[in-house]
């Protein structure tokens, strides 16, 4: 939690946190498409498909943490792993978009697949 001094000499601006969080939602949503035309088109079924997904949104949000939260953060001085700033949370930042793509996932992944084996 930020002290006082900290929040009047960099403040967290709640325009900031939804416009981040849009844009994690818009990325996490096109990934799971994208995962879900992967999977089809590997012909993937059951338990592997849906490991496939869950580890390839891991991979996705790593990759933006590395590239987008990890430098600004560092930058500022903050612990590495603080998402809080730029987040509303660490389970919205890392855990959020396996639920928010997972039906554009399936429904590509069905899609693809009926596609291939047709």
């Amino acid at each position: 939690m930020p002290s006082e001094q900290e929040l009047q000499i960099s403040p967290i601006v709640q325009e900031s946190l939804v416009h981040n969080s849009r844009t994690l939602y818009n990325l996490q949503s096109l990934t799971a498409s994208l995962f879900g035309v992967s999977a089809g088109i590997l012909g993937l079924e059951s338990y592997s498909g849906f490991v496939f997904y869950v580890a390839l949104s891991l991979v996705t949000a790593v990759l933006f943490y590395a590239l987008r939260v990890a430098p600004t953060s560092l930058a500022s001085g903050k612990p590495p792993l603080d998402t809080s700033r730029y987040f509303r949370g660490a389970y919205d930042f890392w855990a959020g978009g396996l639920m928010n793509g997972f039906a554009g996932f399936v429904l590509t992944w069905t899609l693809f697949y009926g596609l291939v084996t047709a």
